[in-house]
């Protein structure tokens, strides 16, 4: 994996190779037309980033003799000095040596600077007419030099997302190749499937490689954001950065792009407080905000963290009733994690009591929504009066996807990784019903459990989801998914194999049916519904209080 600062100068070395073809052409053009002022401008515009981007990346050298022509290019704009065919002449060796400088940036044996050069583009600049040039004889432009070409290319996105999803039909057909050629037990057919298998392989992570950008490029954007926002809120925030190196799909990055800065501003306007609060407190004058990012196994993990108010858990619970989500017997019985859920429930924050005792409710069923339609997760931590914690989790890819694949029903289905806790297998007897639902007693912890197939097939005046006669066969295997630090047992007829998937949308008018999250094919040939696990919980509570409510 590239570090950050080899990122950093493989796209400086890609941009002034980029600058130096533009001098080369635009002065190339003002030597025939000296009277065009855009040219001008735009050759000074060049010069003046370069200057500040190889002064920033430490490449002094360049920003020296970019600084110098800049200044000529000024003057000659200023028409403090004329365009001549001597001063042309220094110009053009001034930016040849930009190129030699840029082309030789690794090169530990490449001298100084021409001196003669270097003291004509003084003489230049510090002269500020043409009378009292004297510049020393110099060699003209030299038209038959090597040309070279940039070994760095920019690419759209979407010419990446294309050849991506070329990529995930060349795995589904990879597949099923592989499973035809076990099945018929052919040599040259399983040493032909064998290779396709690794060449399949490497382009789909080279592509996906191409994809990544290192997660400072969004991170960097945030110490500027925090300082407007702390000084319209009246407020002083420290704003600690760490993880710039972690990569990412470019794509997933720019989707969670809004719900991080909505984060990031609800964290100072509502989370932490006014310095004289914070005083009163016993809390330093300056409230903390972090920003981390790390490698969390096959994802990524983003945590915001702030040290100020916290969220009252009692108002929150308070909150939940009033908005009929749940009785208040129910209520009293929630862990934290399942309060704090609540928060990211669609209008949830409306009354402004919420917002007034925690800030935390505005617009999170948006960022919540942003970060389920990639395949990620979030949730919140907090504690009253010490601050709040918002982790995001998310995929490195949005197109390969680890899956869990089992059947119900003799119907093929998948649930993403990411929403996967654990797997276990229960005799029928070790399931209890309790609130006309089934539940289970998993590794301490009391989960609600589901039989997948009633939940998706049986109408709602028949369904019965605390009926364990409805279960086939005495021992049952139970897929632990979590959704917005709720946990559902969803109990399925047989357990297949963890698999990297490629998945596709279903096409009209399936893709009305919110449970699906799209369609895979596997190697057997079998097609494989994927589920998506916010939505399957979201109905499964909608059910259970439909069918309470009758």
């Amino acid at each position: 994996m590239k570090s950050r600062e080899q990122e950093y100068k493989e796209i400086f070395i890609a941009e002034a190779l980029e600058y130096f073809d533009a001098l080369n052409r635009h002065i190339s053009d003002l030597e025939k037309r000296p009277q065009e002022d855009k040219l001008l401008a735009e050759i000074f515009r060049l010069l003046h980033n370069l200057k500040a981007n190889a002064k920033a990346i430490g490449y002094l050298r360049i920003s020296d003799v970019s600084h110098k022509l800049e200044t000529a290019f000024s003057l000659i704009r200023n028409k403090e000095l004329q365009f001549s065919d001597e001063i042309v002449t220094v110009l053009f060796e001034g930016v040849d040596l930009l190129g030699e400088l840029i082309h030789n940036i690794d090169n530990e044996n490449y001298g100084e600077p021409d001196p003669v050069l270097l003291r004509n583009l003084d003489i230049i600049v510090d002269n500020l007419s043409d009378s009292t040039i004297e510049l020393a004889k110099v060699q003209r432009y030299n038209p038959t030099k090597n040309l070279s070409l940039s070994e760095l290319v920019y690419i759209q996105i979407k010419k990446l997302d294309h050849l991506l999803n070329l990529v995930g039909e060349l795995v589904i057909d990879r597949d099923r190749i592989l499973s035809i050629s076990r099945e018929l037990g052919n040599d040259e057919l399983k040493s032909v499937s064998s290779h396709l298998n690794r060449i399949t392989e490497e382009l789909q992570y080279s592509i996906m490689d191409a994809r990544l950008v290192s997660i400072g490029s969004l991170f960097n954007k945030f110490p500027r954001i925090v300082r407007d926002i702390a000084i319209a809120e009246k407020k002083e925030v420290d704003l600690a950065l760490s993880g710039h190196d972690i990569q990412i799909d470019r794509n997933i990055l720019q989707i969670i792009t809004d719900s991080l800065l909505h984060l990031v501003r609800n964290a100072i306007t509502h989370g932490i407080e006014k310095p004289e609060q914070r005083e009163k407190k016993g809390k330093s004058r300056t409230g903390k905000l972090s920003l981390v990012a790390r490698n969390d196994r096959e994802n990524v993990q983003i945590q915001l963290s702030d040290d100020g108010n916290g969220i009252d858990l009692v108002q929150v619970r308070k909150a939940i009733v009033e908005r009929n989500f749940l009785s208040t017997a129910a209520v009293e019985h929630l862990p934290p994690t399942e309060v704090l859920s609540y928060l990211f429930e669609p209008g949830f924050s409306l009354a402004k009591e919420v917002t007034e005792f925690s800030g935390r409710g505005v617009g999170l069923d948006v960022v919540k929504n942003a970060v389920d339609a990639i395949g990620g997760r979030i949730w919140v931590e907090s504690e009253k009066g010490l601050g709040t914690t918002f982790i995001l989790q998310l995929p490195t890819s949005i197109a390969v996807k680890g899956a869990l694949l089992f059947e119900v029903d003799s119907i093929f289905y998948a649930i993403p990784l990411i929403h996967t806790e654990q797997v276990v297998a229960m005799e029928v007897s070790e399931l209890h019903e309790v609130g006309g639902v089934l539940v289970a007693d998993v590794f301490g912890e009391t989960i609600t459990v589901v039989y997948l197939h009633e939940l998706l097939n049986v109408k709602e005046r028949e369904m019965n989801l605390g009926d364990k006669s409805r279960l086939k066969g005495l021992v049952q295997n139970i897929i632990i998914v979590s959704y917005n630090n709720r946990k559902l047992g969803l109990i399925v007829d047989k357990l297949y194999r963890q698999q990297d998937i490629v998945v596709k949308p279903l096409s009209k008018p399936l893709d009305a049916i919110d449970l699906y999250g799209g369609v895979t094919l596997l190697g057997s040939g079998n097609v494989c519904l994927v589920l998506d696990v916010p939505a399957v919980t979201r109905y499964f509570i909608s059910r259970r209080q439909l069918v309470a409510a009758e």
